[in-house]
């Protein structure tokens, strides 16, 4: 299994308890087939430049482990999720 991490970007107008439910959505599906390490919430921040109309986001880093197919479904999930405006997963381990 290999580290990643990932950050995804939740719509400002969502409030806690939905960021909070979207959280334990991602995190159940990671500890499906891998295990979650950390969950960071960020809070709502300025975003560089205007994303689906929003200039703000509240910012989640995960950090996990897991098996690379399972990449391709969370990123599949990111984006039929409409609460999620934008995300990014990358491989944290070294070779």
């Amino acid at each position: 299994m290999n580290k990643y991490e990932t950050v995804f970007i939740i719509n400002p107008n969502i409030e806690d308890a939905g960021v909070k439910t979207l959280i334990e959505k991602f995190s159940n599906l990671i500890n499906n087939d891998g295990k979650v390490e950390k969950v960071e919430e960020l809070g709502k921040k300025k975003l560089a430049y205007e994303i689906k109309k929003h200039k703000e986001g509240n910012y989640v880093v995960i950090n996990f482990e897991a098996k690379p197919e399972l990449i391709k479904e969370l990123e599949r999930i990111y984006r039929i999720t409409d609460e999620v405006i934008k995300f990014i997963v990358v491989r944290t381990d070294e070779d």
